[in-house]
């Protein structure tokens, strides 16, 4: 049986002795390889670029470009981007939104747990479900932009799409979804597929964020 490639990962920090860590304990593992590290936001650009990884672990602060500015122009200027996960110190940060806004599919703390890691970096590159969503509402319950009036999107939802958006807030994934809802795991696939076009995103995790910030998941 042929084993499955590796999940390709790019380290982003400033600090030698953070990158050194997260190279240990990924390449520790058997479907995950480190295929390059970057120590300034802008090295990340180019060094995403060039090499084409799965998943990249961006610091949120760093010199020349933060993290914020590097993930945008990832997404912004490569056809197929990485998925990216921004890494910070504080879990209630406002940097840490803004990154979820410019593009991040997520995010993780620097104390986070060998395992927790891991786990995250696989569970990203599989798209399937919304890392941390408990993080995630209560960042867009504290730094969350409200527009004074729902976007047009909203009422464009169906029934349906309304309930498939409400459960990847939760973090279920498809399949998850599918046994909530009694219906085939194609049919949750084409509801999310729907959910992102209508509302302009390009993964879960952006339309988590839009739905917080149209006031969607807040009861409307």
């Amino acid at each position: 049986m042929t084993r499955p490639a590796p999940i390709r990962v790019v380290l982003a920090d400033d600090e030698r002795m953070v990158r050194t860590a997260l190279r240990a304990i990924l390449s520790a593992e058997p479907d995950l390889e480190v295929v390059g590290e970057a120590a300034t936001g802008a090295e990340a650009v180019s060094l995403v670029r060039e090499v084409g990884p799965d998943v990249v672990l961006m610091d949120v602060r760093m010199p020349e470009t933060d993290g914020i500015r590097a993930t945008e122009q990832i997404l912004a200027t490569m056809a197929e981007p990485p998925r990216v996960v921004v890494v910070t110190t504080f879990e209630n940060d406002s940097y840490v939104y803004d990154a979820l806004r410019a593009g991040a599919a997520g995010f993780l703390l620097k104390r986070s747990e060998a395992d927790a890691l891991v786990q995250a970096v696989r569970l990203v590159a599989r798209s399937d479900s919304l890392l941390f969503p408990s993080a995630v509402r209560t960042l867009a319950t504290e730094h969350a932009r409200p527009r004074p009036a729902p976007p047009a999107w909203v009422a464009k939802l169906t029934g349906r799409e309304r309930e498939v958006l409400r459960h990847m807030a939760q973090g279920l994934t498809n399949a998850e979804i599918a046994r909530r809802m009694e219906v085939g795991a194609a049919t949750v696939k084409s509801h999310v597929a729907a959910v992102l076009a209508k509302t302009g995103t390009r993964d879960r995790t952006q339309a988590v964020i839009a739905a917080y910030e149209a006031g969607f998941l807040n009861g409307g």
